[in-house]
C-alpha cells in the first residue's frame, strides 16, 4: 500500500498540503483498540476525515471489551497503538500489573468524566448539598455531604459500594481524591492485597464503562466514576445523578492518551510521527472555531462501531453543556476539550501525577524521591516526538506556530489551589511535598503493612 501512495503522489498533481511531507513510514497497515467512550473522538475524527491516510496511513480501529485486554493487545502486539488510561502507560513502565515498556506520544483530552450516584443515593445526600437561590444545587458539590449517608450505612452494617474502571484509570484517582477531600478514606493497596479496600470507608471495584449505569440500577454499587457518555445516560435514564464533573473536581486536568509500545516506537519512528501528525490534526478539528464540529463529531461517535450510545446522550456534554438532573442542564464549554490549553502535549507534570496517586493510596509501596518520578515521566511521554510532529504540521500549513509549547520543560505552572476541589495546589516539579500536604494518603516513607499504616 506504501508504494502505491508513492506512486499515485508522484505521478498525479494533488493540491492538498497534507502531501507535502509525506514520511517514509515504516509500517502503513495498522490497527488500533479503543474503549467505548466519548474521548476516543480523535481516533474516529483522524479515521472518518481521512487524516490518517493523508499519512500514508491504512488504520483499523477496533472496539476492545475492557482495559485489561486492550493493554494486553498492545503489548502482545495484536494492536499496533489505543487509546489508554494515563495510567496504563506509567503503571506498565514501572511494574505495576502487567510490565511492558509503553510510550505515549499524544494526550488525548483534557476533562470528560463524572461521578455519578444512584437517586436513593442523591436523596439522602440531599439535606446536605448547598442550594442556590433559585434553589437548585451549589456545585461543585463536596464529599462531605456524601459522608453522613456512608456513616449511616456503616452504622447499619452494610457496605457502601461504588465503581470505577481499572484500579489505575484516572477515575479510581478522581473518585478517591473526591472522597478524600470529603474526609472519607478511599482505601489503600499493598503488595500483598490488590483490592485497594484496606482500612476504606467506601469499597470501590472495577466495573467496565459501558456497564455502569446497569450495575448501579441493579444495586451492587451506589454510585460510580467514568467518562461520558456513561453519565448523563444515567440522567436520561432517571436512574441517577452525577454530582459533580472531573472539570469541577480539577479545572483542566489531563485524561486519556494514545499509547504504542517502546519497541513499536523504535522501530517505526517515522510511523510514530505520521499517527500524532494525524491525531493533533483530528483534536484541532474537534476544538477548532469554539467547537463547531461537535454536532458531526457526536454524530459519528454515535454509531455503533464507536461509542454506540444515543445522539443526544453524548451531545449533552460534547456540545457544550452537562446534565446534573432532569431540566438542570448547566453550561460547560470545556467538559471536553480536545486541543486548546495544549491539551494533546504529552506534558510530564501529568504524569508525575498520576504516579502521586500510585503512591497516595499504595500501588506505589515504597517512597521515592523526586528524580525518580521525573525519571519514569520522562520514560513514557514523548513531547519531543509531539513537537516534532506539530513541526511537519506547521511547514506543511496544516497548524499554526503559536498554538505549540515550543519552549516547555515539559513541566506546565502549577495548577492553583482554587482550580482543585480540596484547594491543595498542585505543582509536578515537587512530588513530594504535593503527596505531604495532602490529608488523606501516604506519605513520606510511610507504607502499608498488613491492615495498618505505618512511619
Amino acid at each position: 500500500m506504501k508504494n502505491i501512495l508513492a506512486t499515485l503522489c508522484a505521478t498525479t498533481a494533488i493540491a492538498s498540503p497534507a502531501f507535502a511531507e509525506l514520511l517514509d513510514v515504516e509500517k502503513d497497515e495498522l490497527k488500533f483498540g479503543f474503549i467505548k467512550l466519548t474521548d476516543m473522538a480523535p481516533l474516529a475524527v483522524a479515521y472518518e476525515n481521512g487524516y490518517f491516510e493523508d499519512e500514508g496511513l491504512f488504520v483499523t480501529l477496533e472496539a476492545q471489551a475492557n482495559w485489561k485486554v486492550l493493554l494486553d493487545g498492545v503489548i502482545g502486539g495484536e494492536l499496533d497503538g489505543a487509546h489508554m488510561l494515563a495510567g496504563q502507560p506509567l503503571a506498565a513502565t514501572i511494574g505495576y500489573g502487567t510490565e511492558a515498556h509503553i510510550v505515549t506520544p499524544f494526550s488525548m483530552d483534557l476533562n470528560g468524566n463524572g461521578i455519578t450516584v444512584s437517586n436513593e443515593i442523591w436523596e439522602a445526600m440531599l439535606p446536605h448539598v448547598p442550594k442556590m437561590e433559585d434553589g437548585r444545587p451549589q456545585h461543585p458539590i463536596s464529599a462531605e455531604t456524601l459522608l453522613p449517608v456512608v456513616e449511616q450505612y456503616k452504622d447499619e452494617g452494610k457496605p457502601f459500594n461504588m465503581g470505577m474502571v481499572f484500579p489505575v484509570s484516572t477515575h479510581n484517582y478522581e473518585l478517591r481524591y473526591w472522597l478524600a477531600a470529603g474526609g472519607l478514606q478511599p482505601g489503600y493497596y499493598s503488595p500483598e492485597d490488590i483490592s485497594g479496600q484496606i482500612g476504606a470507608d467506601v469499597l470501590l471495584s472495577v466495573t467496565p464503562p459501558p456497564q455502569m449505569p446497569a450495575t448501579m440500577e441493579a444495586g451492587t454499587i451506589y454510585g460510580y466514576a467514568v467518562g461520558e457518555p456513561w453519565n448523563q445516560q444515567a440522567v436520561f435514564k432517571g436512574i441517577g445523578v452525577p454530582v459533580i464533573t472531573d472539570y469541577q473536581l480539577w479545572k483542566n486536568n489531563p485524561e486519556k492518551v494514545f499509547g504504542l509500545s517502546a519497541e513499536f516506537q523504535e522501530e517505526n519512528p517515522n510511523t510514530t510521527i505520521a499517527i500524532t501528525k494525524a491525531l493533533i490534526r483530528a483534536a484541532m478539528w474537534l476544538d477548532e472555531n469554539d467547537n463547531a464540529n461537535r454536532e458531526a463529531a457526536v454524530e459519528m461517535l454515535s454509531r455503533s462501531e464507536y461509542v454506540g450510545a444515543d445522539y443526544d446522550v453524548i451531545a449533552n456534554s460534547m456540545t457544550g453543556f452537562f446534565e446534573f438532573e432532569k431540566g438542570d442542564r448547566r453550561p460547560a464549554p470545556d467538559f471536553n476539550v480536545f486541543f486548546r490549553y495544549n491539551a494533546t502535549y504529552p506534558f510530564y507534570s501529568d504524569a508525575v501525577w498520576y504516579l502521586t496517586q500510585m503512591r497516595r493510596w499504595g500501588q506505589i509501596a515504597e517512597a521515592k524521591p523526586d528524580s525518580w518520578y521525573d525519571e519514569v515521566a520522562k520514560s513514557v511521554y514523548k513531547p519531543e516526538i509531539y513537537l516534532e510532529a506539530a513541526r511537519h504540521l506547521v511547514e506543511e500549513g496544516l497548524a499554526n506556530a503559536e498554538d505549540f509549547p515550543w519552549e516547555s520543560d515539559g513541566y506546565k505552572a502549577a495548577t492553583p489551589a482554587e482550580d482543585i476541589i480540596d484547594g491543595v495546589a498542585y505543582d509536578g516539579r515537587t512530588p513530594n511535598a504535593y503527596l505531604d500536604s495532602l490529608p488523606i494518603g501516604l506519605k513520606g516513607e510511610q507504607k502499608v503493612v498488613g491492615s495498618d499504616v505505618q512511619g
